[in-house]
């Protein structure tokens, strides 16, 4: 119980019913093991991951006049495995799993998956026992957050902040094509078009071809949206 209390203190929710806590915490390898099976906190996982996407939806439909196109690729972004597994980071949610012994050998408690799993678990706790809320004040906190952190890094690497949105669609493909080039040897400029699928979406113009690649990525980015 005390651990319980040490992480309701960290996510700042004091749960009524803190049995669903504990089930957000139980991976199903631990519930499968017991002489007695009890619930594993897949369910709630499921649950979770509609509330965490309906909560970032509405927060990113009132931030901003983004397309259709556009939300959904942001909300992707933020409520994509890699994003949840560093939520669950930040509240050491490793250290308060119920693992198997097989999960607890192998390194469970900082598997991404798990984790991350385990997060849209504990949304979904939240959610019944306080209400939708409850679990927006918990959630948007995270969201924001990421939000705020991937704006900042586009402006670092281009090529990697738009291959990490494109992934969240894994049948879409991202390609670089060089078209031109220009100048003496020792001066060129390069010309590179980024292609999504067949289609031309960034155009970028450097004395490198990475520099041309990291320019068409900054233009496809400001034409979804993320400037």
């Amino acid at each position: 119980m005390s651990d319980l209390k040490e992480l309701m203190k960290s996510i700042n929710y004091n749960f009524r019913d803190t049995s669903l806590l504990e089930r957000a915490l139980t991976h199903s390898s631990y519930a499968n093991e017991r002489k007695n099976p009890i619930p594993s906190n897949e369910r709630l996982e499921f649950l979770g991951d509609s509330v965490l996407g309906l909560v970032t939806a509405i927060f990113l439909y009132n931030r901003e006049n983004w397309s259709e196109g556009e939300l959904t690729k942001l909300r992707s972004s933020l409520v994509c495995e890699k994003a949840l597994y560093s939520y669950a980071q930040k509240l050491n949610l490793g250290s308060y799993l119920h693992l198997g012994k097989g999960e607890q050998r192998t390194g469970g408690a900082t598997r991404p998956s798990i984790l991350a799993d385990a997060f849209e678990a504990v949304v979904a706790a939240i959610f019944l026992d306080g209400g939708f809320d409850a679990a927006t004040n918990f959630i948007l906190p995270f969201i924001e957050e990421e939000l705020s952190a991937q704006k900042s890094k586009k402006f670092n690497d281009y090529k990697t902040t738009l291959q990490e949105i494109i992934q969240q669609n894994p049948e879409e493909r991202l390609d670089y094509v060089l078209v031109g080039e220009s100048g003496p040897d020792h001066n060129k400029t390069f010309t590179v078009e980024v292609h999504l699928n067949s289609n031309v979406i960034g155009r970028g113009r450097g004395r490198s071809k990475k520099e041309a690649e990291q320019q068409a990525a900054r233009q496809a980015l400001k034409l979804m949206g993320y400037d």
